[in-house]
């Protein structure tokens, strides 16, 4: 079975590419790499609602690429550089996903970008339209 790239190759603000896709799907899986809290212009915001906001819009923005959106993520993996922040967190995560929500893992781990407090990596099911 071929995979798909899904939105292409990621790059740095400043245009360096990264040897990785934002996503790729495979059969009726889509795979999301780990999102940062990028806003708009390539920044990453202070605050842990803040970043957790960004990561899922830019998580909803990839899936509408694959013709889904994140209703179909059936797992996601999430790294916080902190666990004081996993309350906020969770607060916005819970109203992205207020029902039937995704298996998840939480964990705490430092992360290449100095000033992101959280990485949100996802799984998606659903046939492509």
């Amino acid at each position: 079975m071929k995979h798909e790239i899904i939105g292409g190759n990621f790059t740095l603000a400043d245009g360096t590419p990264l040897p990785l896709s934002k996503a790729v799907r495979a059969g009726d899986f889509v795979f999301l790499s780990g999102q940062l809290g990028f806003d708009d212009a390539g920044a990453i915001p202070s605050g842990i609602k803040a970043q957790t906001s960004h990561c899922i819009r830019n998580m909803a923005s990839i899936l509408q690429e694959a013709s889904l959106d994140i209703s179909h993520i059936v797992k996601t993996t999430i790294w916080l550089t902190d666990l004081s922040n996993f309350a906020e967190f969770n607060e916005v995560y819970q109203k992205a996903f207020p029902q039937l929500p995704p298996a998840r893992s939480t964990v705490c781990s430092q992360l290449a970008l100095p000033s992101a407090l959280i990485e949100i990596e996802a799984i998606a099911y659903g046939q492509k339209s």
